[in-house]
């Protein structure tokens, strides 16, 4: 990041606090909170309305999955394509998306089911253990849901931030009953920049926390 850059991000940072104010945000989760502000200008991730949820466990198991050299899996192209490709080197993670793979759209009709549900199912291996970055698709939050309890698939956080007017807030209402580790927001809100901010911002605290890696 070029010095001009740096100093951009700084006063961003330095606004973002200011207008927020007084928030129950821990030292981490606030750090990973203010970044989804800073990559959507949107302070309704910050506040009542839309605000980012952490289970209990949601960094902690981050971290452990991390240090597993975890892989991270994403519901769409877009999520991926934002994550922090450098931390996730230098870290020795792996990421994957099967969005995008051209035997999943027969595969999906045939079986009835979107393809974000049947991008999850292929990637069930990466998944346990893992960390799953949901973005955009509900389908695929619900399909994970499925997975967790019916396959005994367990991923070490889930970040289920989907965005939409159908089943968005309601799969997400789901998650925050689960037990698995989760990062997640509540309402209509979400999209591939908060979802993959909330990554890239858990990598760099990883990082910040673990210098020596």
């Amino acid at each position: 990041m070029s010095e001009r850059a740096f100093d951009i991000e700084k006063r961003s940072f330095e606004i973002i606090d200011t207008e927020v104010g007084k928030h129950d945000y821990d030292e981490f989760q606030w750090t990973i909170v203010r970044r989804v502000v800073h990559a959507t200008a949107d302070f309704e991730f910050a506040t009542s309305n839309g605000r980012i949820i952490f289970h209990p466990r949601a960094i902690e198991s981050a971290f452990a999955a991390i240090k597993n050299k975890c892989s991270i899996v994403t519901d769409v192209d877009m999520v991926l394509a934002a994550l922090n490709k450098k931390s996730i080197g230098d870290l020795g993670l792996k990421a994957a998306c099967y969005i995008s793979d051209g035997r999943l759209a027969d595969e999906a009709r045939k079986a009835g089911k979107t393809r974000s549900q049947m991008a999850m199912r292929q990637a069930a291996k990466e998944i346990d253990g893992g960390i799953v970055v949901i973005g955009n698709a509900p389908t695929a939050l619900y399909e994970l849901m499925r997975m967790i309890k019916e396959d005994g698939i367990s991923p070490l956080l889930v970040v289920g931030i989907p965005v939409g007017f159908v089943s968005a807030a309601e799969a997400k209402e789901e998650l925050v009953k689960k037990s698995t580790p989760f990062i997640t927001n509540s309402g209509r809100k979400g999209g591939s920049p908060a979802a993959s901010s909330i990554m890239n911002a858990i990598m760099l605290l990883y990082q910040r926390q673990y210098s020596s890696v």
